[in-house]
């Protein structure tokens, strides 16, 4: 089916003319910086937001740490759907068919928009009943309730960006997202202490401050990157074609990123057992997870379009490059990250808190997690290699081998013995993962050995 007719809105000449063209470290090199830098700025201001409540009140650290679940979803849903667009654009532009590619980002926001309104709704429902089942006092449960709200209903510069961004990535143009996440960063670590403490005239909103500053910062995000990332909304006919496939490619990504969700409510279930302290470093790990992850996710973000391209065009040596090249850079920079967590997690930790109960659970816990980087290299670049070249089904299976078969079962049996060995849970199942990922991803190399594509 073809797209109605449109223009065809001119691309960068550094756009999919960058995925076939020099050698696969000179893309990398060129395509990562700017994604790796704009998830520095993302990771830095939600540590300063965490900052911010942290030095308002305590509560509000342990609010926050019980609504990230939700937040993620919002990721899964939002990413995921821009991943699913950002892939099969890549497909279309190596195939020179670019009007029906910008035909699959007018698609991909509406379904992103629709996306938002029915998730607003449903959030609106549940977030009392969230909150109240995963924290224990009553003020933390007040906060994360009057901040869930805010975050989620006003989450749709979220789900706008996501598209917007994965239109520029997808034609190879890192930079401009790039820009529009340091916008939106500053603006949020600029209106943080403005409305949490109340500065300038502007009365003090507390948690709610800090809500009301994040979505303020992923409006800008939204606005900047649709300047030149907005497609046409299509007709209904071609956004029910074009679904099948976004959501055929997004739907590993928005799969796991759930899962990461679903996981993380059950462990919160499993801390609160313990105590609202071991709650709270749950959450300030992820956290920290996210500054420390940029080299992994920032070059994830830039393979899946270009393996997607090297795999339409039928180079799959390529693809076993890339895939090589991406885990070896990875592992260089996830050195430092279990360095960090080996040798000063305590000063990690008191950047944020100053609780002794924090502080002493989460030194245990962090030097325990840190023997975990090493294998989630592989354990979370390989979903993304197979998402990449659309093999869904082995993206999904490692995903849930990671999340739901591997850390939570053995978070549980960890947390019978003691709250000090649950965070074992988190080395095993990377190891487990990494090893199911190598035994497909071989079968996969296999297969393209002796002429399989699938």
């Amino acid at each position: 089916m073809k797209s109605t007719s449109q223009a065809t809105r001119p691309r960068a000449v550094t756009g999919p003319e960058l995925f076939d063209s020099g050698s696969i470290w000179r893309i990398l090199a060129r395509i990562a910086p700017p994604v790796m830098f704009s998830q520095l700025i993302l990771s830095l201001y939600n540590i300063v937001d965490s900052y911010f409540v942290g030095q308002y009140t305590a509560d509000g650290l342990t609010a926050l740490s019980v609504v990230y679940p939700i937040q993620i979803v919002i990721t899964a849903l939002a990413v995921g759907t821009g991943v699913g667009v950002n892939t099969h654009m890549a497909r279309m532009y190596a195939q020179h068919r670019d009007d029906e590619a910008d035909t699959t980002a007018g698609a991909g926001l509406f379904l992103s928009l629709i996306t938002w309104v029915i998730f607003a709704a449903f959030s609106a429902l549940i977030m009392r009943p969230f909150v109240e089942a995963s924290a224990e006092s009553q003020a933390a449960v007040e906060y994360g309730v009057t901040y869930g709200l805010i975050v989620c209903v006003g989450s749709v510069g979220t789900f706008a960006e996501s598209i917007f961004t994965k239109v520029h990535q997808a034609q190879g143009n890192m930079k401009l997202p790039m820009v529009a996440q340091v916008a939106g960063a500053v603006t949020n670590v600029v209106l943080d202490p403005i409305l949490i403490f109340g500065l300038g005239g502007i009365p003090a909103m507390g948690v709610a401050g800090a809500a009301w500053a994040t979505v303020a910062g992923q409006v800008v995000s939204a606005v900047i990157t649709g300047v030149r990332g907005f497609r046409r909304i299509p007709p209904l006919r071609d956004i029910i074609y074009y679904a099948k496939p976004i959501y055929a490619l997004g739907y590993p990504s928005i799969f796991m990123q759930l899962m990461y969700t679903i996981y993380i409510m059950v462990l919160n279930f499993i801390l609160t057992g313990f105590s609202d302290a071991a709650v709270t470093v749950l959450g300030l790990y992820y956290k920290m997870q996210g500054f420390f992850f940029i080299p992994l996710n920032g070059l994830g973000t830039c393979i899946v379009p270009l393996l997607s391209f090297q795999y339409a065009r039928g180079n799959f040596q390529n693809c076993r490059k890339i895939f090589f090249d991406t885990v070896v850079i990875a592992m260089a920079f996830m050195l430092i990250g279990v360095a960090c967590f080996e040798f000063i997690p305590t000063a990690l930790l008191g950047i944020f808190a100053d609780d002794e109960e924090v502080l002493r659970i989460g030194e245990t816990a962090f030097r325990i997690i840190g023997l975990s980087f090493i294998p989630a290299v592989v354990s979370l670049t390989m979903p993304m290699f197979f998402q990449a070249i659309g093999r869904a089904l082995p993206s999904v299976l490692l995903s849930v081998t990671r999340q739901m078969l591997g850390l939570i079962p053995l978070f549980w049996l960890f947390s019978l013995i003691g709250l000090d060995y649950t965070w074992m849970a988190f080395p095993c199942a990377e190891i487990i993962t990494a090893a199911v990922g190598s035994v497909l991803y071989r079968r996969q190399v296999k297969g393209w050995q002796t002429g399989e594509t699938q």
